[in-house]
């Protein structure tokens, strides 16, 4: 309210929402009691009824799952709070595990082990976090559906439990590793989201690669060679397997499939981007569109004609039922 929202006027950031659709007590009716992606025979059924044609039908099934969506001005102030989390806690750990001997040798997570004494630092940062994601838990139900929904879900489950489990099992030193690297590369995505909606495209490309780089890098090599080495392996040597352990270690492998699933889909993502610009006029480092999570493709693809009175049957192009090259069914998503 107080400086994400002048940040975003400042850069001309509207808060215009999508295109609202118009009244009709029948679609109504049929998007909020029966299904918001009709198919082919229900469309057919509908433009009879309405003597509209169909592809007005899809356009305003279109718009009337988009209209709910947050304006571009909420986005950014979303993905501003989000970055200026993300930097803050990023940094506090830094500061705090640059003065900690874990850092330097992982073996240290393990020395002594119960009984390791918990600072105030330690104690405050594992809160922090915490507090965070169970917001996030919550927010989630009410913020844009996204294409990865349950895959969120489940990892906003586990971090809770990990960070929680590993507090009072006493395992925090080596949560403060796992903790820092994963934030480490949150604030470039969020950056990157800011630089889109300000439509600074070449900013955007950018941060996203490093984001990417720093992603990929933190959680497909530092995390399972110094990290889920120290867990699996150094734990054991030192320590010794304990129930705990089976858990914590469990858990752990659970959060880097995830990264590996995170992984691919950017991955796929730049690999498509580059294809497209191999192929034709388009940026390479575009990722306006990011797979990932919320950088979806928009269905805002709207004419301006009014719905007719010459209702058509659905074609089939290439191989999908569609009319005109337009889907009958498809999921919400927004432009993020």
């Amino acid at each position: 309210r107080f400086v994400a929202k002048p940040c975003a006027i400042a850069l001309n950031i509207q808060a215009n929402g999508p295109q609202i659709a118009q009244p009709n007590a029948i679609l109504e009716k049929v998007f909020t009691a029966i299904t918001k992606h009709p198919d082919e025979k229900r469309l057919e059924g509908l433009s009879k009824q309405l003597d509209w044609d169909v592809r007005s039908i899809q356009r305003w099934f279109r718009q009337r799952c988009n209209q709910e969506k947050p304006s571009t001005l909420t986005r950014f102030c979303e993905s501003m709070w989000r970055f200026s989390f993300h930097l803050y806690v990023f940094i506090y750990g830094v500061r705090f595990l640059k003065k900690s001997p874990w850092l330097w040798n992982t073996r240290h997570c393990w020395y002594n082990y119960p009984y390791q004494p918990l600072t105030t630092d330690l104690h405050y940062y594992y809160i922090l976090e915490l507090s965070y994601y169970w917001s996030l838990m919550f927010s989630q139900f009410t913020d844009i559906k996204r294409k990865d929904f349950g895959i969120m879900i489940l990892h906003h489950i586990v971090a809770i439990f990990l960070i929680s489990f590993s507090y009072v099992n006493n395992m925090a030193r080596v949560g403060t590793l796992i903790l820092c690297l994963h934030d480490s590369s949150d604030a470039l995505l969020e950056a990157a989201k800011m630089a889109n909606y300000a439509k600074f495209q070449k900013s955007c490309d950018l941060l996203f690669v490093m984001f990417a780089m720093v992603f990929i890098t933190a959680r497909l090599g530092i995390f399972p060679f110094w990290v889920l080495n120290t867990t699996l392996f150094e734990s054991w040597e030192i320590v010794g397997p304990y129930p705990s352990w089976w858990v914590f270690n469990l858990l752990l492998l659970l959060v880097q499939g995830l990264n590996c699933f995170w992984s691919y889909l950017i991955i796929k993502m730049a690999c498509k981007a580059i294809s497209k610009g191999k192929a034709g006029k388009w940026n390479p480092l575009h990722v306006s569109k990011d797979d990932r999570s919320d950088i979806e493709s928009s269905s805002d693809e709207e004419d301006s004609e009014p719905p007719g009175k010459n209702p058509h049957t659905a074609t089939t192009t290439n191989g999908t039922s569609g009319t005109n090259g337009y889907l009958l069914t498809g999921s919400c998503s927004v432009d993020d």
